[in-house]
C-alpha cells in the first residue's frame, strides 16, 4: 500500500542520507570550486542529439551544441542562436539563415554553414535512425551558399520549423568528431559549439563538462553571452532522499529532479531557492500498443481509462507538484481543441465493469476477466523511477478491481530506450515534452513514426492525413481544425491513459545565483548562461 510521506519524514530520511557520503568519496566531498553540481535522478543511454529523445541526454546536449535559433522564456518567442537572422519565402518553402562568423568548436576549429548542412542531413538520414527526423520538416535541400548562409528548402510549408529548430535535436555537431568516434559518438565524446565541452562519462554516475574558453555566442535570452562557470558535473543520484540531502549539504548545487513530496518542504527551507516556469508542457501517459492481443480491443482500452483513480494516484505520486490530465493535451497548449477533453473518460469503475461485462469478458477463478480463452492481462513496460514505481503500482491495483491483470516491467534508463523500442510489450509508461498540440501529435500518431516514437503503432490514414494538414497549412484555421479533429479521434480511441501534466521546479543551493528554470524539451538549465556561483 501506498503512503503519503510527510515533509517532517522526508528530511529525516535526507538527514540518514547523509551517512551514505561517507561510504562513497564522490559525495563525500563539498563541490569543487567553481564548479556546478548538477543532481539528477537518471542517466541516458548516450548523449547523440541526433539518435536520442531522452530528458536525460537534453539536458546535458543543449549546453554542449547550439542551433540555429534559440527559444525564449515564454516557450514560444523564437530568438537567434548560431544564426543572426532569417527569412522564409512567401510559399513557406525556403528558409534562408544568415549566421555568426565567430563561432568555433570545442577543438577550435571554426564553424561554417557546411556544418549546419552536414548535421542537418546527418539528423534526417534513413541510416541515423533518429526517432525524431519528422521535427526537421519535409526537407528538399539543405545548401551552404556561403560560408555564413544556408538554406533550407522544404518540399512542402512546415509552420512550426523554426519552433522545431530550437530543439537538442536540431544541434550541430561536428563532422570530424562523428566519423572518427562512429557509433561511440555521445558515449566516448562530443564536439559541439556549445558553452561547455565534454571531459568524461561514467555512466550511472558522472559527465563532466568544461567551460569552451572562446564562447561567447549565447543567445540573447540570456544576461551573459559566456559561461560564467568553470566545469559542469552531472552527478546521477538515483535515491530522492539521498539527492536531496546532496542539495542541503553543499555535495550538489542544483536540480531539478525534486521529489514531488519534497517541493513544499524545500520552498521553506532556509538556504534553498526554489524558481518555477510556468510555461511547461511535459506530460505522463500509459500508451496502448494497439495491435497487441487483450490492448487491440477498445473496450479493454476504456475499460482501463475508467477504472484508474487518476486523481488519487496524482495526489499520491507528485503531491501537488502536478496536475491531474482531464485530456491528452494540456489546455494551455496552442491547438488544444476543448471539446476532446469532453470526451476523456473520467474515473467510473462500475462503468468500467458494465462495459467489459457487456463486450463479453467474464471474470475466471483467479479474479481475471477471460473472453475467448484470453486473459485480460498486458505487460507494461517503462523506466525505473518512483513517479514510475508508484503509479503503475497504483493502476496495477485498480485495474485489478475490475478484472484487468497489469505485469510491469521497469527498466534503468540506460538500457530502458532499447527495450522501448521493441515490441516485447503490450504498453508503456512515459513523460513527453512538446511545443503545442500538433508537435505532440505529429511525433507520436504518425503511421511512419512506427515503432518509435509511435510505440502504439497506431496507423490511421485519416490521422495521418490530419497531422499532414496541419503541419503544412499556413493558415492558422485550417492548422487548428485538422488538430482538433485528430485529437477527438484519439481521445475517443482510447489510445492513451492521459495521467498528469508536469510542473517544472528548479531548487538552488547557498553558492548558486542567477539560476532560472527555461523548460525547453524539459530541460531546466538549458545554456546555464547567467548561473554563477559564490565562492
Amino acid at each position: 500500500m501506498m503512503m503519503r510521506r510527510t515533509i517532517k519524514g522526508m528530511l529525516l530520511a535526507a538527514a540518514g542520507a547523509v551517512g551514505l557520503f561517507a561510504a562513497n568519496g564522490a559525495w563525500a566531498q563539498a563541490a569543487p570550486r567553481n564548479t556546478l553540481v548538477v543532481l539528477r535522478e537518471i542517466d541516458a543511454d548516450r548523449y547523440d542529439p541526433h539518435k536520442v529523445t531522452a530528458f536525460a541526454a537534453g539536458e546535458v546536449v543543449y549546453m554542449m551544441t547550439d542551433t540555429l535559433v534559440s527559444l525564449d522564456w515564454d516557450q514560444k518567442t523564437i530568438r537567434p542562436g548560431l544564426a543572426t537572422s532569417w527569412t522564409v519565402s512567401e510559399d513557406g518553402k525556403l528558409y534562408t539563415f544568415k549566421l555568426r562568423d565567430d563561432v568555433t568548436f570545442c577543438d577550435g576549429r571554426k564553424f561554417t554553414a557546411d556544418d549546419v548542412v552536414y548535421s542537418v542531413n546527418r539528423w534526417i538520414d534513413p541510416a541515423t535512425r533518429s526517432p525524431v527526423r519528422a521535427r526537421a520538416g519535409n526537407v528538399k535541400e539543405v545548401r551552404a551558399v556561403d560560408a555564413t548562409t544556408v538554406e533550407y528548402e522544404l518540399n512542402e510549408p512546415f509552420g512550426e520549423l523554426l519552433l522545431q529548430l530550437t530543439l537538442y535535436f536540431a544541434g550541430i555537431v561536428d563532422k570530424n568528431t562523428v566519423e572518427r568516434l562512429g557509433d561511440n559518438f555521445g558515449t566516448q565524446g562530443f564536439n559541439g559549439t556549445g558553452p561547455y565541452c565534454w571531459v568524461s562519462w561514467t555512466p550511472r554516475q558522472d559527465l563532466v563538462l568544461q567551460k569552451h574558453p572562446n564562447y561567447r555566442w549565447g543567445p540573447p535570452l540570456y544576461q551573459n553571452p559566456s559561461p560564467q562557470i568553470d566545469r559542469v558535473i552531472w552527478r546521477v543520484i538515483p535515491d530522492p532522499n539521498t539527492r536531496i540531502a546532496a542539495l542541503q549539504t553543499g555535495q550538489g548545487d542544483i536540480t531539478q529532479h525534486i521529489p514531488f513530496f519534497a517541493v513544499e518542504g524545500l520552498r521553506r527551507t532556509p538556504g534553498i531557492t526554489m524558481a518555477q516556469q510556468e510555461s511547461y508542457f511535459v506530460d505522463y501517459f500509459m500508451g496502448f500498443k494497439v495491435d497487441k492481443p487483450v490492448v487491440s480491443d477498445p473496450v479493454i482500452r476504456r475499460a482501463a481509462n475508467l477504472a484508474i483513480d487518476r486523481d488519487a494516484m496524482v495526489q499520491a505520486t507528485f503531491f501537488g507538484a502536478a496536475d491531474p490530465m482531464r485530456s491528452m493535451i494540456h489546455p494551455g497548449a496552442p491547438g488544444f481543441d476543448p471539446e476532446s477533453k469532453a470526451k476523456q473518460a473520467g474515473f467510473d469503475r462500475a462503468e468500467a465493469i458494465r462495459i467489459l461485462e457487456e463486450a463479453g469478458w467474464k471474470p475466471g477463478s483467479d479474479g481475471i476477466r477471460v473472453k475467448d480463452g484470453q486473459r485480460a492481462s498486458f505487460l507494461v513496460y517503462g523506466i525505473t523511477t518512483q513517479a514510475n514505481r508508484q503509479m503503475t503500482e497504483a493502476m496495477q491495483a485498480d485495474l485489478r478491481r475490475v478484472g484487468i491483470e497489469m505485469r510491469i516491467q521497469l527498466f534503468d534508463a540506460t538500457v530502458a530506450w532499447g527495450r522501448l523500442a521493441t515490441q516485447e510489450f503490450d504498453a508503456f509508461m512515459m513523460s513527453y515534452p512538446y511545443t503545442s498540440a500538433r508537435d505532440a501529435l505529429a511525433l507520436y500518431f504518425r503511421s511512419a513514426a512506427a515503432p518509435t516514437p509511435n510505440r502504439m503503432n497506431w496507423k490511421n490514414p485519416q490521422t495521418d492525413e490530419w497531422i499532414a494538414t496541419a503541419s503544412a497549412a499556413l493558415e492558422e484555421r485550417v492548422r487548428q481544425e485538422a488538430v482538433a479533429q485528430a485529437q477527438r479521434q484519439l481521445t475517443e480511441a482510447n489510445v492513451w491513459f492521459p495521467i498528469a501534466h508536469s510542473q517544472l521546479w528548479l531548487a538552488s543551493g547557498r553558492r548558486v545565483q542567477g539560476a532560472r528554470p527555461h523548460g525547453v524539451y524539459s530541460a531546466a538549465l538549458y545554456k546555464g548562461l547567467d548561473i554563477t556561483l559564490r565562492q
